[in-house]
């Protein structure tokens, strides 16, 4: 997911993910005058919507079954789709971003059980020269759809944030925005033992043992500090945490240019989501973004605190090609792309969704994965960039059902029916 790989839902994020977040740390000369203004930070007021109702379970999955995966869950057939995908902008949107998809969807091993690469061939192969226009046509010609387990979604929402910074360390530009160390080392625990295949570790070299790697609160006193490792300069601590958690972003530099920054990877600790620390202390009460950052901003010494309970900490390298990056390794399409988990989503494929939310309903390209998406029918929502996808993102909270859209003939293989 963008943040992340990496991507980032907002509210959870904060709550649950294994992403990381910031730090905020007292300000050693105060705001630069006249640095560029980051977007607003009004939440979106939701535009109420019936969701269509989950389907019943076909057959539930039966006891001692792995039920880890999607294909293990469980799907049901769904309903003809031809009347359910709609037309215009946001299906465009879908297609556009299936196609960037396509060349690594077919070369994918779908983590969920549920398709082959050779599945999506006819439908990668329609969508080169379909026309946008039509784009409804397309997904209701090559796919159907199931859903798997109880249908039951739940979607939050991301976005690239933009914020006020700088090159280089100057008056107002005080927070560190580091790069990824190089005694950073990642190890596949699988090369050691088959029972460890598939997990892995992060941490670092000391004498002879592997130890785990500095956590926040040493990182945010200065551990890496000296080191050459500051990409940049963040102008606001409470900014720069919301870029952390979000894991890309756009920096708003002091002469009007902008520097492209994506997540390059996190010191391996687990991640406490403050969001749900400050909720159950009673310190905030909707729990939406703009709740926490207000907190953040009118009490920076408790907030510091609190942060440094989060001993996550995400680095970062500058983007200078398309993005930001997907989990697929394609740049991720605003109003197209959801993050989901791979184990019951196949990445690249259509989701449909439908909720009591009216902004995400509509067809979506699983492109991206997140620490906080996790499970069948959780999915992360990104807006893009700018004011309108704040906003929509920072609130974004909205359940009803999924389809998920396979190519043609997958559901009598899954279902036997």
């Amino acid at each position: 997911m963008i943040r992340r790989g990496k991507g980032g839902a907002l509210i959870a994020a904060l709550m649950l993910s294994a992403c990381a977040g910031s730090v905020i740390p007292p300000s050693a000369g105060g705001p630069a005058p006249g640095r560029p203004t980051p977007s607003g930070e009004v939440a979106t007021p939701p535009t109420p919507a019936t969701p269509r109702p989950t389907l019943s379970v076909a057959t539930p999955a039966k006891p001692g079954i792995d039920t880890s995966t999607a294909a293990g869950l469980g799907v049901t057939r769904g309903p003809a789709i031809a009347n359910l995908i709609p037309s215009g902008e946001q299906a465009r949107r879908a297609l556009q971003a299936f196609r960037l998809s396509c060349p690594s969807l077919m070369r994918r091993t779908d983590a969920s059980g549920l398709t082959r690469g050779s599945d999506w061939n006819n439908g990668c192969a329609a969508a080169s020269s379909w026309p946008d226009a039509s784009a409804s046509e397309f997904f209701s010609r090559y796919f159907e759809a199931v859903q798997v387990g109880d249908g039951a979604a739940f979607v939050t929402g991301y976005y690239e944030p933009e914020i006020a910074g700088s090159r280089t360390r100057q008056a107002g530009y005080d927070v560190p925005i580091y790069r990824r160390p190089d005694d950073l080392i990642d190890v596949d625990l699988g090369q050691f033992s088959e029972s460890l295949k598939g997990r892995s570790i992060r941490g670092k070299v000391q004498g002879t043992k592997f130890i785990p790697y500095d956590e926040r609160s040493r990182i945010v006193a200065g551990s890496l500090a000296g080191r050459g490792l500051e990409l940049a300069w963040a102008a606001d601590p409470v900014e720069s945490f919301f870029l952390q958690v979000q894991g890309s972003g756009r920096l708003l530099l002091p002469d009007g240019g902008v520097m492209r920054i994506g997540y390059d990877g996190q010191n391996g600790r687990d991640y406490t989501g403050i969001g749900k620390l400050m909720k159950d202390r009673g310190l905030i009460q909707a729990g939406s973004m703009q709740d926490i950052m207000a907190y953040l901003r009118a009490h920076p010494a408790e907030g510091a605190a609190i942060m440094n309970e989060n001993k996550s900490f995400v680095f970062f390298r500058e983007l200078t090609g398309p993005g930001p990056l997907g989990a697929m390794g394609v740049p991720v399409t605003p109003e197209a792309t959801v993050a989901a988990d791979p184990k019951f989503i196949p990445m690249g494929a259509p989701v449909l969704l439908s909720l009591d939310r009216a902004e995400p309903n509509g067809i979506w390209i699983a492109q991206d994965t997140g620490g906080a998406i996790k499970g069948a029918n959780r999915f992360d929502s990104f807006w893009g960039a700018g004011a309108r996808a704040r906003g929509i993102a920072g609130g974004m909270s909205a359940r009803g059902s999924a389809l998920i859209l396979l190519p043609i003939g997958s559901a009598a293989r899954l279902t036997g029916r």
